[in-house]
């Protein structure tokens, strides 16, 4: 008899990969320190109502493959029912064998529900069944969903105007495992029409008890809501980018700026460019003076399908990987915070595979040498994070800097059950360290060390990085 698809040497390929994976990594705790889960769903310790509500609300890459194999949009995110969405979803997966989906679809059944039997048109309503029957138990709510998965720590995504309501209920509770804001000021960038930006600062101006009519009192507001967040336990912040900016201003020039966008007048491309480094500069000064580590996510060409986004919004699996040049303004960008003293700790994640090299070069320029890793290259991320992907960020990061240094991986999901995806990133990592022993590149008698460097990378990089 065939043994399951997900089993436990699954990925593991030599002895070595095998006894790196079952003594080491897959005993170690989580560290989601990116996610974009949602900490209202976890102070609530919601119930989902079904399977497809659980897996295939919110998930774009499912929407994306099931657009692939010509599912209607009625079935994705219209309003066919969740059996008959769930069923859609069962009939596309068997051609997405070679597309992570297909693993982590096999994955995310053996774990959360305990399914071996294939996804399949001919077992979809079984496993729908299975999969509600179970979810109707009451350790399978959200946090016991977090428990199952043996996380420690989340770090969801939140814009400055947030109330950390949430956060501050679930830290009431008692919750065991801690659920920590970060800081996502996208928002206050220039990029947004400028009626929808006046309306966000607003917003931002309310929160902060602050009048915002010039760049001055975004600063302050931005700084106000900076030591809330910091008062919430946030220790990290994030910021998207889809172009790097890089073109100098002065504070002068940037309060013009700033006050334009507020008058309700767009600002020109070059004009944004500018704002926007000023802007990232001395937001980038406030993680420093907090001691906050800080995230550059860039490189992504969002909404790309204008008839889409005008139908359904953003974050429905319409975004995609860009070919714009970021090496230049990235090593500005780090160069002016350098020179001021006020570089902090730098994750940089790259969205298109073919900057892996010069990503992984660019961290060696800017460590200080005395924290470890203290600039580093991120996980492979969005549209990387699966076999190929992950494999080439670790053999860039390997041959430019200290693979033994990385703070590992990340869901960087909305999804409950996506925790799967620690998992296969292990199971690579040790069958890639186990296949270096295997084939004498690292000696057999340095075993203890590589087992202490994937016990470093599943966890105790994170717990250090980012002093939790």
């Amino acid at each position: 008899m065939e043994q399951p698809l997900i089993h436990d040497n699954f990925m593991l390929h030599s002895d070595t990969a095998r006894e790196l994976y079952h003594r080491h990594a897959a005993k170690m705790p989580i560290i989601d320190y990116h996610c974009h889960l949602s900490p209202a769903l976890i102070a609530e310790d919601y119930r989902f109502a079904d399977i497809t509500e659980l897996w295939l609300s919110g998930d774009h890459y499912k929407w994306r493959a099931m657009r692939a194999n010509g599912v209607d949009e009625r079935y994705i995110t219209g309003d066919a029912s969740p059996r008959e969405k769930f069923r859609k979803w069962a009939e596309t997966v068997p051609y997405t064998m070679r597309n992570p989906l297909y693993h982590w679809t096999a994955m995310e059944l053996k774990t959360a529900f305990g399914i071996d039997t294939p996804l399949t048109p001919e077992t979809a309503d079984e496993i729908f069944d299975e999969c509600n029957r179970q979810l109707a138990c009451p350790d399978m709510t959200v946090r016991g969903l977090m428990r199952r998965y043996n996380v420690e720590i989340v770090c969801t995504t939140d814009d400055p105007i947030d109330s950390l309501e949430h956060h501050k209920a679930i830290a009431e509770s008692g919750f065991e495992i801690r659920v920590l804001p970060a800081w996502r000021p996208d928002k206050a960038m220039a990029g947004a029409p400028a009626a929808a930006y006046k309306e966000y600062i607003a917003r931002l101006g309310a929160a902060a008890s602050i009048d915002i009519t010039d760049y001055s009192s975004l600063i302050a507001a931005l700084q106000n809501r900076h030591d809330f967040f910091a008062s919430r336990g946030c220790s990290v912040a994030d910021h998207g980018l889809s172009r790097v900016p890089w073109a100098p201003c002065s504070a002068e020039r940037a309060n013009e700026l700033f006050v334009k966008l507020l008058s309700g007048t767009d600002l020109t491309a070059e004009e944004a460019e500018q704002f926007n480094t000023h802007l990232l500069l001395d937001l980038c000064r406030m993680n420093a003076r907090a001691g906050w580590v800080q995230q550059f996510h860039f490189g992504p060409m969002r909404n790309v399908n204008a008839r889409t986004f005008k139908a359904l919004g953003p974050d429905t699996g319409f975004d995609t990987i860009s070919d714009w040049k970021a090496a230049e303004a990235i090593a500005q960008i780090l160069n002016a915070l350098d020179a001021d003293n006020l570089l902090s700790k730098t994750i940089l994640y790259n969205i298109n595979p073919s900057d892996n090299t010069w990503v992984a070069a660019m961290t060696a320029n800017f460590q200080d040498g005395r924290t470890p890793g203290k600039i580093q290259m991120g996980a492979a991320w969005w549209f990387n994070d699966q076999l190929s992907g992950m494999k080439a960020q670790m053999d860039a990061l390997s041959m430019q800097g200290l693979l033994s240094r990385f703070v590992g991986m990340l869901t960087d999901s909305r999804s409950f059950v996506s925790y799967t995806r620690h998992d296969y990133f292990r199971r690579l990592l040790c069958d890639t360290l186990g296949n270096d022993v295997e084939q004498g590149l690292i000696p057999r008698s340095q075993i203890d060390r590589v087992a202490g460097m994937v016990d470093d990378i599943c966890y105790n990089n994170a717990k250090n990085y980012f002093n939790f």
